[in-house]
């Protein structure tokens, strides 16, 4: 056996270890600085304990990724293949590749909430196509840059760290680094486990805002997007989704409606399934569709019928007594039997575009006028119930997928009235002429409603969440889409000041 090959050997896999260490120290503060974008992506925690926490955990989970990194790597093909000059070639691609993905993952989060997956892919290519199409030049420009310039920093601190590794074997400070982020690592899951047991939002909020980290639950992105009501410890138990403090911001200046078209249309809402029926029949020429959505809470659901907006800016309309954003002298809606919402009749004229009349008596349909009709959900079911909607317009009875009562305010101004740019800058319903996607979202008696196809998923508030079938009502044993429902809170939040 030859000792000194084996020896020389030796020696290479030692000394490209010791260099590894120092190369993916440098590669931490590289994945640190990077890193420090996901911070800056969400509103930051409000107190001593979740700064503490957002803080000890950037640092240690950050640098966690970093050393796993080298460890599946660069660690193996120095046992395996130790010849300096190939390996610190392969870890300096390696390493750029790694630092270009986590600064791709920190812009995506940036922009839309969640981290590279799979699942949201379609969303993802989505972005980055919008990104690449509106300003081709800069935009490869700009990620060209990026990708060489981490490549130009992995290959000197390759080689400086190669060139003077005695050197640096002799500084002490690397060993009080490490101290100090296992000392976070420890700390930061310590806090977290605390929290989790203790509902301290302000510091489980945070789960999933780094890569591979905590798996986001329903509770934790609802009170990230702050949509939970937390007081203190010991009211936390009690933990409700919160609208009741929220400032609704009204769209300002409103876009113009120059093609606006003079046309009336008649929204019927019956109590009852059998008056709805006697509507029908006394009624030619109506196009039923079975896939109308509307909240069980007959409150929310007139509100959001009236507004084109869900029932979560309810209580500060109605306490303000605000009047719909897109109402004007040409665009006056006329409401019938609805108490809560009767200070609207303020603005309204005696022939007013849109009426939307709710009870028991059979009323005809003007002349000329498209007309809606459906009959209110029982409230012993869901809190979302499918039920019959029957329009005078064909066209409806097409669309593909789920129907909302906003859905009919904003087809109402956004096509029949000719008034597309006022629908889209104030409601959240959809013009069902213009429907791409089979989503949405809603809110009623305190849980967030957001249905993708067939697919609703309901969050309580206690956080809490199920998912159930639109068509048959049924349970879905599936997991949270956590790209689908942050892009749902968000829409949500649209007018919130």
């Amino acid at each position: 056996m030859n000792l000194s090959q084996h020896n020389e050997f030796s020696s290479k896999a030692s000394q490209l270890l010791s260099w590894g260490h120092w190369f993916t120290f440098a590669n931490i503060g590289l994945a640190l600085l990077i890193s420090l974008s996901y911070l800056f992506a969400d509103s930051p925690p409000t107190s001593f304990l979740g700064i503490t926490y957002m803080l000890v955990t950037w640092l240690s989970h950050t640098s966690f990724i970093a050393f796993l990194a080298f460890v599946l790597t660069v660690f193996p093909l120095s046992l395996v293949f130790p010849y300096p000059r190939h390996i610190r070639g392969m870890a300096a691609v390696i390493a750029t590749v790694g630092a270009s993905l986590l600064t791709l993952d920190a812009y995506v989060y940036f922009n839309l909430g969640y981290h590279l997956s799979t699942s949201a892919l379609p969303e993802i290519l989505s972005l980055l196509w919008h990104r690449l199409t509106s300003s081709p030049a800069l935009t490869t420009i700009l990620a060209s840059g990026i990708v060489l310039l981490i490549l130009a920093f992995q290959l000197v601190v390759s080689n400086f760290t190669w060139q003077r590794l005695e050197q640096l074997k002799q500084f002490k400070f690397a060993r009080y680094a490490i101290s100090l982020l296992i000392v976070c690592f420890a700390l930061s899951h310590s806090i977290h486990i605390w929290a989790d047991a203790n509902l301290e939002f302000d510091v489980t909020k945070q789960d999933n805002v780094l890569p591979l980290s905590y798996p986001t639950t329903a509770k934790s992105l609802l009170a990230k997007n702050d949509l939970l009501d937390i007081e203190t410890y010991n009211q936390a138990h009690n933990v409700k989704i919160n609208n009741q403090n929220i400032n609704y911001q009204m769209p300002a200046p409103l876009e113009k409606c120059e093609d606006y078209t003079q046309a009336n249309v008649d929204i019927f809402v019956f109590e009852t399934d059998e008056q709805l029926a006697q509507f029908v029949a006394k009624n030619k020429n109506m196009y039923k569709t079975e896939r109308f959505l509307q909240p069980t809470d007959h409150s929310d659901m007139l509100f959001s019928l009236v507004y084109g907006l869900p029932a979560f800016y309810k209580a500060a309309i109605v306490k303000d007594q605000t009047l719909p954003a897109w109402q004007s002298q040409r665009r006056s809606i006329e409401i019938s039997g609805i108490d809560e919402l009767s200070f609207v009749n303020d603005q309204a004229h005696t022939n007013s575009a849109i009426r939307v009349i709710k009870g028991s008596e059979i009323t005809v349909p003007r002349d000329h006028a498209q007309f809606f009709a459906f009959s209110l959900a029982s409230e012993n079911q869901e809190v979302v119930s499918t039920s019959s909607l029957y329009s005078s317009d064909k066209r409806i009875s097409k669309v593909d997928g789920l129907i909302q009562p906003s859905d009919l305010i904003a087809t109402s101004v956004g096509q029949y009235l000719n008034c597309k740019a006022i629908t889209t800058q104030t409601m959240l319903g959809v013009n069902l002429y213009n429907k791409k996607d089979d989503i949405g979202v809603n809110y009623s008696q305190g849980v967030v409603i957001a249905y993708k196809k067939d697919r609703i998923t309901l969050i309580d508030s206690d956080g809490n969440f199920k998912n159930i079938s639109a068509a048959e009502g049924f349970s879905i044993e599936q997991g949270l889409d956590i790209p689908f429902l942050v892009q749902s809170i968000k829409k949500l939040k649209t007018f919130i000041q």
